[in-house]
């Protein structure tokens, strides 16, 4: 394969169920500086963890190919949730490189020294065959205390990432790993990442809490190189900013949470566009409706 520049210049896709893949955007724009990126948070349809496996990967595949049509180079499917259940799906449907996400079982068990680790996930990514062959994998000698994080999507999707509530509610998850010995926390879901002070104020420095953000950009990196597709940085005197990655923000909802979470947790004022993105699940919801 030998891109034209304009090719390499062109954008990388971003697709999380709601707002929780800005953790991967935030670690992509850091780590891959000249990359321009389209993020598109599916808002409207958010928690994926409440959907069953058809709709998810009916939603999945939509967007992507959305995301095609815009001129993506790559795409980053930055959602545990989507990835366990559609990943296969997508690759055999798109030519372009793809790259996935899964909680960091691999690291825990590098790092755990009690061999006891907790993992914080979405149902649905927990019960996916994807994540029990992870856990085979790579964890042989590990207990793997899963927890489902039932109201974190939707607590952080309303920007709520440190009330009282939402502390509570975390401890009632994590408490019960703690007491059985874990010493280290996968944080399973995009989402959660944007959760790590309000764990911190319930295990202190005696849980290390493992977020796979950094390793989802290297791994783009990777595969940018082997394809030859990373975009050059700015030439000084170009008249380029060094502002950190252009980024194009589009929400299936109003937009609102997705540019206030960006302001707060990325430091972006952010236009949001608000998008159509139909796909056979959602006629069907619709047509239910009408």
């Amino acid at each position: 394969m030998n891109p034209t520049a304009s090719y390499c210049d062109a954008p990388i896709g971003i697709f999380d169920s709601g707002l929780g893949g800005l953790s991967v955007l935030r670690a992509v724009r850091a780590h891959l500086p000249a990359e321009q990126i389209v993020y598109v948070a599916d808002s409207r349809y958010a928690p994926y963890g409440a959907r069953d496996d058809d709709f998810i990967a009916d939603r999945t595949l939509a967007i992507c190919e959305w995301l095609v049509a815009q001129g993506a180079k790559a795409l980053v499917v930055a959602c545990n949730t989507a990835t366990a259940q559609s990943i296969a799906l997508v690759r055999e449907r798109l030519s372009i490189p793809l790259v996935g996400v899964e909680p960091g079982i691999k690291p825990a068990a590098s790092i755990s020294k009690s061999r006891v680790a907790g993992v914080l996930a979405t149902q649905v990514t927990l019960r996916s065959a994807r994540f029990q062959a992870l856990v085979e994998r790579h964890a042989a000698d590990l207990r793997v205390l899963c927890q489902p994080g039932h109201g974190l999507v939707e607590a952080v999707e309303r920007c709520d990432v440190s009330s009282p509530a939402l502390v509570e509610l975390l401890r009632g998850y994590v408490q019960p790993m703690l007491d059985a010995g874990a010493d280290t926390l996968v944080l399973g879901c995009t989402h959660y990442p944007f959760l790590d002070m309000a764990i911190r104020s319930i295990v202190g420095e005696s849980m290390t809490l493992v977020d796979t953000s950094v390793a989802i950009a290297r791994q783009l990196e990777r595969v940018l190189d082997q394809h030859g597709l990373r975009a050059q940085p700015a030439t000084p005197g170009d008249g380029s900013t060094a502002s950190g990655t252009p980024a194009r923000f589009c929400s299936t909802s109003d937009g609102a949470h997705l540019r206030m979470l960006a302001a707060a947790l990325l430091g972006i004022d952010a236009r949001v566009e608000c998008v159509s993105i139909p796909s056979r699940r959602t006629r069907e919801l619709e047509a239910d409706a009408a």
